[in-house]
């Protein structure tokens, strides 16, 4: 399964939106690109395998594969990329700003679920992330 991460960039912070094969699936905020530096820029284009992943602070969520220079890159909840977010990807289900969003544990709640599914059907999760 492919899915799609179009950015949009901005000085303060990333927007994105997310697609699921050739369906718009979200949006999501990330921090700004700053040279892949870690903890303060979000990560650099390219194809990224997702794995499942649980910890006690986000329960189910994702884990990107071989992101270049960085480790731990999760898709996780976030609502305000600046405050929450330490190189991830936060999906939202609306944008309320620039690298602000609303109800992002719903969203990523149903990506999660889309993707588990995949998993259990043996298929390779790929993130696609463009400008």
């Amino acid at each position: 399964m492919d899915i799609y991460l179009h950015r949009t960039y901005f000085k303060e912070s990333t927007n994105g939106a997310l697609f699921i094969q050739d369906s718009f699936f979200g949006f999501c905020i990330e921090l700004p690109w700053l040279e892949n530096r870690r903890n303060v820029s979000c990560i650099p284009e390219g194809v990224y395998v997702l794995k499942p992943r649980y910890s006690q602070k986000f329960k189910h969520h994702l884990i990107l594969e071989n992101v270049k220079n960085r480790t731990l890159i999760l898709i996780h909840p976030a609502n305000d990329a600046l405050k929450e977010l330490k190189g991830c990807i936060a999906p939202v289900t609306c944008l309320s700003g620039i690298g602000k969003g609303t109800s992002s544990r719903n969203l990523l709640n149903k990506l999660v679920s889309k993707c588990y599914q995949a998993f259990d059907r043996n298929e390779t999760v790929k993130l696609i992330i463009k400008s």
